[in-house]
């Protein structure tokens, strides 16, 4: 921040003071900016509802600039279950609900759709390297076989892994260019 950089940092239950300080203040006090979204992708039904409150003054003294308390409500269905999350997010930003819901749906979008494959479906976080370098240059390779996959019109990793898994010609195809 001393760079004039601003945050936008997720509250968890990790952190139950911070957590109360935000249920608190959405209790006593009206939000000062309010979006709702609905989308219809993928088979689900999402609403999202993005209320944005004053940090309170207290609040700057554990956290530098602070300035916002955004919270997202989001609700629908996923595989015909219903679902209902409440998540929190803390920031020196002052700026109006829509603008933060963007943001927020575009880093999930990051990180479902490159952490998240990385993470569950390319087995990053079980890697068992104790060195960097390797960890470095096989995050690297990970990387670039996803890009190839998707580059090829496989949007489900999980999937084109399975299709080409045992044909070594269609493999070798992703590598070539048009």
């Amino acid at each position: 921040m001393s760079q004039g950089n601003d945050y936008l940092v997720t509250v968890k239950g990790n952190q139950p003071k911070l957590v109360e300080q935000f249920q608190q203040t959405i209790e006593q006090a009206a939000p000062v900016s309010e979006s709702t979204t609905v989308d219809l992708t993928h088979g689900r039904t999402v609403q999202r509802q993005v209320q944005v409150f004053a940090a309170p003054k207290a609040l700057a003294q554990t956290w530098a600039k602070a300035q916002s308390l955004v919270v997202v409500y989001r609700t629908g269905r996923r595989d015909q279950q219903s679902f209902s999350t409440t998540s929190y997010y803390l920031s020196s930003l002052t700026t109006e609900a829509v603008t933060f819901g963007l943001g927020i749906q575009q880093h999930r979008d990051i990180e479902n759709g490159l952490h998240w494959v990385k993470d569950v479906v390319l087995g990053e976080d079980a890697a068992p390297f104790a060195d960097f370098t390797p960890a470095l240059n096989w995050a690297g390779l990970r990387t670039i076989a996803l890009n190839l996959f998707r580059s090829n019109g496989y949007p489900s990793l999980t999937r084109g892994i399975r299709l080409l898994q045992h044909d070594l010609a269609m493999l070798l195809s992703l590598l070539r260019t048009n």
